[in-house]
C-alpha cells in the first residue's frame, strides 16, 4: 500500500494515531518499534531488520531477558520513589503511569508475565511492602538510602533510650518501696505494768466483788 502523501487527511490521521498509545502485543521490544495493527506487526516480523534482531536474541536470550527485566525494574522503582515516595499506592496506578510513556520498556519483554508476579517479586526482594486487597495490589516503597537508614536508626535508638529510662525509673521505685518496708517501725502492743496472769486475777476478783454487791442489795433481809 503506498504511503499517504504529507498533508492529506489520511496522513494527518496516521500521525495522530502514531502519537497515541498502541496495543502492547503489537510492540517489538527488540526493534523498539510500535505497530498500529496486527497486519503492520506481521509485516514487521518478516522484515530483514527484525530478523537480524531476532538472530541476536536467539544467540543469548538470557542476556537480553535479564537486561530488559533490570531496565523495567529500575524504571518502575524510580517512578515509584520519585512520584509517590514511601506512600501506599496501588501498583496498577504506578504501572499506568509507566505505560503512558510511549518509549517505556514493555513488561512483556521481561521475565514477568503479569503485574502481580512483578509486585510479588518486589516484596520478596525487600524493595516494597506489598499487600493484596479487593482493589488490587498495594505497594509501599522501602527507602533504603543511607540517609533513611540513619534516620530509622536514630528513631530506634531514641525508642530504646525511652524504654531504658522507663525501666530504670520502675526499678528505682521498686527499690525505694523495698527500702521503705525495711525501715518501717514495727507496730508495738500497748504497754502493761502488770503481768498477764495478775491481770486475769484482778479481773476475776473485780467480777466477784460486783456480783457480791449485787446479791447483797437484792437478797439482804428487810427489817
Amino acid at each position: 500500500m503506498p504511503k499517504a502523501e504529507a498533508g492529506t487527511p489520511k496522513a494527518i490521521a496516521n500521525k495522530i494515531k502514531a502519537k497515541g498509545l498502541q496495543k502492547l502485543r503489537w510492540y517489538c521490544q527488540m526493534c523498539e518499534k510500535q505497530c498500529r495493527d496486527e497486519n503492520g506487526f506481521k509485516c514487521h516480523c518478516i522484515s530483514p531488520s527484525h530478523q537480524r534482531q531476532m538472530a541476536l536474541f536467539a544467540n543469548s536470550p538470557g542476556k537480553f531477558l535479564d537486561s530488559f527485566s533490570q531496565e523495567f525494574e529500575s524504571e518502575f522503582v524510580r517512578l515509584l520513589s520519585r512520584r509517590f515516595g514511601t506512600k501506599r499506592v496501588l501498583a496498577n496506578q504506578v504501572y499506568k503511569e509507566i505505560v503512558a510513556d510511549r518509549k517505556h520498556l514493555h513488561m512483556n519483554a521481561t521475565k514477568w508475565n503479569t503485574l502481580t508476579g512483578f509486585v510479588q517479586y518486589l516484596g520478596k526482594k525487600g524493595i516494597c511492602h506489598v499487600e493484596e486487597t479487593e482493589r488490587g495490589w498495594f505497594i509501599e516503597w522501602i527507602d533504603n538510602s543511607p540517609a533513611a537508614l540513619a534516620r530509622r536508626e536514630a528513631i530506634m535508638k531514641k525508642d530504646r533510650q525511652i524504654t531504658n529510662d522507663e525501666e530504670r525509673e520502675k526499678k528505682l521505685i521498686n527499690e525505694q518501696v523495698k527500702l521503705a518496708n525495711l525501715t518501717k517501725a514495727p507496730e508495738t502492743e500497748p504497754v502493761s505494768f502488770f503481768p498477764p496472769k495478775l491481770l486475769s486475777c484482778i479481773y476475776l476478783w473485780t467480777l466477784y466483788y460486783f456480783l457480791f454487791v449485787f446479791l447483797e442489795l437484792h437478797w439482804a433481809p428487810t427489817s
